[in-house]
Parts: C-alpha cells; structure tokens; sequence
C-alpha cells in the first residue's frame, strides 16, 4: 500500500509507531501499516513512523465524539473560549519547537514563513474565535417579537476536518482555523492530519490535549488520527455521528469526499483548486510596470508557488508594453532558485499539469532554476498562449499548475479581455491592476462585473496571494474553487457559521430559551418588532 507518495511500511507484531489521540487518551493504534514522513529539502524519510488507522479504529473515535458533542452542550461559550486562549498561549510558548519540526517535515523557511507569519497567524486566529465564542454574534440570534418566534444558530454536531499540505500551522487540522471555529461554535473535532506533516500535528494536538485538561472540557472535544485508507475517509464523511466535515486540498480528492456526504445530506466545506486570474490592463502596465513585474514573481515564486492564492493566470492586452512586462518577469524567474516543493506528489501534479498545457498548445517560455535531484522541486516555469487559444479550450487551458509556474494569455482587444473573463470557473481571487490616476476606468468597468461572477474575492491593485484573517474576508468562491459560494474557511466570525445548524424556537417559554434568544439578553441582536427589523447593541 502506498499513500501520497509517502514511505509506507508493514507493522510486524506489536505496534510501534506513533500513538493517536482518542477519547482523551494517548494511544497505539491498532492498525497494522504505517508510514514515514519526507524531508522535501533532502528527499529522505524522517525516520519516526505513523499509524493508519483502520476503520475499527474510526468508529471508536466517531462514538467518542458523539459524546463529547452531549457534553458540551453544558459548556459556556466563555469556557471554550478560555480553551481557545490558552490553546494560543501553549502555541506561542512552543513556538521554537513547533517551528523546528515544521521545517523538517515541509522544507519551508523557519523564517520569516513559519516563525514570524504563519505561526503568529494561528494563535492569532484562536484568539479571535474566543472573542467570537464570548459575543455570540456568529450565530445571528433573531427575535420576532410579534410572532414569538426566535431563531439562532446552534452546533452542528461532531466535525471532522481533513488538512492540506501547504500550511502545516495556520491550516493544520489540530490547531488551524478549522479547529478554531469548530470548538468556538461547540462542536467538538476530529483531526484528520496531513500525512506530510504529521509530527507537526501530534505536537499541536498535546498541546491543545493540554489545554482541555486546563479548561475542563470534555476530554474527546479534540481527538487525533493520522491517516486511513482513502474509502474510510468516505464513510467518515458520511457517518450518521458526523455533523459537518471541512476539507483543503486538490480537487479529485475534495470532490470524492463531496459526493460521500452529499449523498447521505451532510454538510461538507470544501477549498479545492483555483487559478487565480489576474488582469492587468494597459495602464497600469505604462505607468509601473516594473513594480507590477517584481509584485508577480514574488508572488507567483514564494513558497514554490504553493499557495491555493498563487496567480496562475495573467491576462494582458497583446502589445509592446505586455511584451516588455513578459520579458521583465521572464528575468526575475531566470534568476530566481527553484523553490523546495512540500512532496513528491506537489512536484509530479505540478510537471503532469505543465505537460498538459503545453501539449494543448501553450509556449514555454522560461523553466529556470537549480533542480538538483536531492529535493523535490520543480523549475521556475513560465508559459504563454493567445486569447483566441484561451477562448478555444478554456477548461484545458484552467489546468492548475500548483507550484512556481504561471500562464500569460495575450488578449488581442479590450473585446476579448472581457470575453477571457466571462469563461473562466469559479476561483478564490480574480485580481485587475489599473492605472493610479483614471486611465483604465473605463475598460475596468468592463470586466470587473464580469470577473467578479466568477471568484469570492475580487482585489485591485496587489496579488492575491495573503489571506488575511479578517471579519471581512471571503477565502471561498463559485464551485469548483469552493464547494458552496455562500461559505468562507477564513474570516472571523463567518467562517464559524459553517458549523451552525439553524433552529428556531416557536411559543418557547421564556425559561427554556437559551441565552442568546432571551429578552434580557444584549446579544439577541435581531428584532422584528411592529413589521420593522430593530438590531439591539452587541456587547
């Protein structure tokens, strides 16, 4: 059995791999494989091994969270979010060590990436859940005060959130935003790790184990399992015990887990592929165009281009101006190292995709950088083709290439500029650069409305790389960048929502109300009163 391109091994007699986290207890798994992660930076295994569970193994962990999901019901939204806070204190108190293993397990740099950005991202978006959990506003509590009807938003049940490989921290399954927003609604979690970081997800898991000891919070809230067979991660998803799952990763693996839950009605949140398309329009082009080349490649190379953000697609109006931007960044990527990819498998998806465009008929104009062979890492790629091959094949020509690669599509009209925008699927982002003092306004006023049909988040004037966690932020988009538009898996309180399940109390007596929907109550923020929607004060 191989997984992801992982070192797999049989386990002979007694297991000796890593122990998993289950109803509260640090345990060897009962399965009999397990696997080795790979440092992506020398291309060997890290020699400590990992179990797979079996499926026996799962449903003990479902069972443990279905109970835990009972006793949290008594919990206050105060004690999970002293869990969140102390959580965050634990991470930034480990930070060296959390770094430390990060680094090996996914060759990033431990600064600034992991260290100074990503890392104080995670504790960070603990902290904003907390404040979250306090003030209840996530879960929208309505009064009809003429009707006695009220509404609010309540957990949804057990949750199980499966990691991507690119954010070992931020979007780690045991403590990314994922895990923040689940515990601060009240659901409790099952993490299902990445196999490419998983001693990075046993560190954080004893840390947050730690903390609900400290907090006094049901022992299974939070349980931790490294990898399964592909099939049980099916019948996980759909499991009658599970409330919701969350998923971030590639598109086949995202949308087989989609049709699981779908079938049987159970929410699932998915962040999948996206290009990312930027416009760049003439203006903006004669007024900066060596600061818009260098934005690009920094964005475009950081990180190996391994970013669900990274800008995939460049749009130009063909010219002598979009030429002398090509050739400006074709320097910067000739001159750039080949960033370290996080695995074997990002590396080959990455050349299997390059392949695909070129053969459909893109030019390769540069492949650049040192591509030793002791680390998985892929050349700086640039490839290019017309707006007339984009509108021909639009899906071929929307493979996603993740890592350091991008495509420039050579528009011949300020016609085609907006035809281009018109074809391309849903995506996260959808990025228009213009000039600073008016001249593209016209034609922006073109395209914007178009693009902005087919993307969760439309940025003028920077790449759209960084994803701030933000009440505003939208990290979502039109299927298949996401699987629901209506939902983001960052931005605080909004992503909570994922995680709610609406109920409505109809002629309840005041008694049996939960806090949120009493009278007395500042939160209950919504009021319809005399035909008219009054919004009491949120403390």
């Amino acid at each position: 059995m191989r997984l992801n391109h992982l070192r797999v091994l049989r386990i002979e007699g007694i297991a000796v791999a890593a122990k998993i986290l289950v109803d509260g207890e640090w345990r060897d798994s009962s399965g009999t494989e397990k696997f080795q992660a790979v440092n992506p930076a020398t291309g060997e295994p890290i020699s400590e091994d990992f179990p797979i569970s079996p499926w026996s193994e799962v449903e003990q962990v479902l069972s443990a969270a279905a109970d835990a999901f009972r006793q949290l019901r008594s919990t206050s939204p105060q004690q999970r979010a002293a869990f969140l806070e102390d959580f965050a204190d634990r991470i930034d108190a480990d930070a060296s060590t959390l770094v430390e293993i990060a680094h090996a397990e996914t060759g990033l740099p431990t600064s600034p990436r992991l260290a100074d950005v990503e890392l104080p991202r995670t504790s960070n978006q603990l902290r904003l859940a907390a404040a979250a959990a306090r003030s209840g506003s996530w879960a929208m509590p309505t009064i009809d005060t003429g009707t006695n009807i009220r509404s609010v938003l309540e957990p949804i049940g057990p949750v199980v959130t499966f990691a991507p490989n690119n954010f070992p921290f931020a979007i780690n399954a045991a403590a990314g935003g994922d895990l923040a927003a689940a515990i601060a609604v009240g659901c409790p979690l099952i993490a299902k790790a990445h196999p490419s970081h998983p001693g990075t997800s046993r560190r954080f898991a004893e840390l947050a184990f730690a903390a609900l000891s400290e907090t006094d919070l049901p022992p299974a809230t939070i349980q931790l399992l490294y990898h399964m067979a592909p099939e049980d991660g099916l019948k996980l998803v759909s499991h009658p015990k599970i409330g919701a799952a969350s998923f971030t990763g590639s598109r086949p693996g995202g949308l087989k887990l989609k049709e699981a839950a779908d079938k049987v009605g159970k929410p699932i949140y998915l962040e999948l592929s996206s290009i990312n398309p930027v416009f760049i329009l003439p203006g903006a082009l004669d007024e900066r165009l060596d600061t818009i080349a260098g934005e690009f490649a920094t964005s475009c190379l950081m990180a190996a281009g391994q970013f669900c953000t990274n800008p995939g697609v460049v749009v130009l109006r063909e010219g002598e101006l979009a030429e002398a931007f090509l050739a400006n960044v074709r320097e910067r990527f000739e001159a750039a190292p080949a960033g370290t990819m996080l695995n074997q498998g990002v590396r080959d998806h990455c050349a299997a995709a390059i392949d695909q465009l070129v053969a459909a008929g893109a030019s390769q104009v540069v492949a650049s950088g040192d591509t030793d062979g002791s680390r998985f890492c892929y050349p700086n790629t640039l490839l290019r083709i017309s707006g007339d091959q984009f509108l021909a094949d639009p899906e071929t020509f929307q493979t996603e290439a993740f890592g350091n690669t991008s495509l420039f599509v050579f528009a011949s009209s300020d016609e085609q500029l907006e035809q281009i925008a018109d074809r391309f699927e849903g995506n996260l982002t959808g990025c228009l650069y213009t000039h600073g003092c008016g001249d593209d306004d016209a034609l922006y006023d073109r395209i914007a409305p178009v693009l902005k049909e087919h993307v969760g988040r439309l940025i003028n004037d920077k790449m759209p790389t960084g994803v701030a966690v933000s009440p505003a932020m939208n990290h979502g988009g039109p299927f298949p960048a996401s699987g629901h538009p209506g939902f983001t898996a960052i931005g605080i309180p909004a992503s909570l929502r994922r995680f709610g399940k609406l109920t409505s109390y109809d002629n309840v007596r005041p008694g049996r109300l939960p806090d949120l929907l009493k009278n007395e109550n500042p939160l209950a923020a919504w009021r319809f009163v005399d035909g008219e929607w009054t919004k009491a004060s949120i403390e």
